[in-house]
């Protein structure tokens, strides 16, 4: 017997990554990761089934999430990584002057910066 569980339409023999459940109270067809083990009255789905399923008129598909499966980005998350990597690429803003020649810092150890390298005053100083 195959260690890989096989989706359960007739003549697929693609690997199943879902599981189907009937609810039949509810008129329901949910649909979710797949199980741990094969229960006789589920059915197990590849991926191209999974997607295109239809449930009978008048019920409802509930599709679950795999919590373990990576999700796609959407389109803010994929915009807010551009901006985030636009404003590290952003050279730093040089002060005026006015502070004793140096660079302006918010930290009061702070002596100078190169880089992501900083010097520091003594604590005893």
């Amino acid at each position: 017997m195959s260690p890989v569980r096989r989706c359960s339409r007739t003549a697929c023999g693609r690997p199943a990554v879902a599981t189907l459940t009937y609810v039949y109270a509810d008129s329901t067809a949910v649909l979710g990761p797949l199980a741990t083990y094969a229960e006789p009255h589920c059915y197990d789905l590849c991926a191209e089934h999974s997607e295109r399923l239809t449930a009978p008129r008048g019920w409802e598909v509930v599709r679950l999430s795999d919590p373990s499966a990576p999700s796609r980005p959407s389109g803010d998350d994929l915009e807010a990584l551009a901006n985030a990597v636009r404003e590290a690429a952003r050279p730093p803003e040089r002060g005026d002057g006015t502070r004793g020649g140096g660079p302006r810092t918010a930290d009061p150890m702070e002596v100078a910066r190169r880089g992501h390298l900083r010097v520091l005053r003594s604590p005893d100083s």
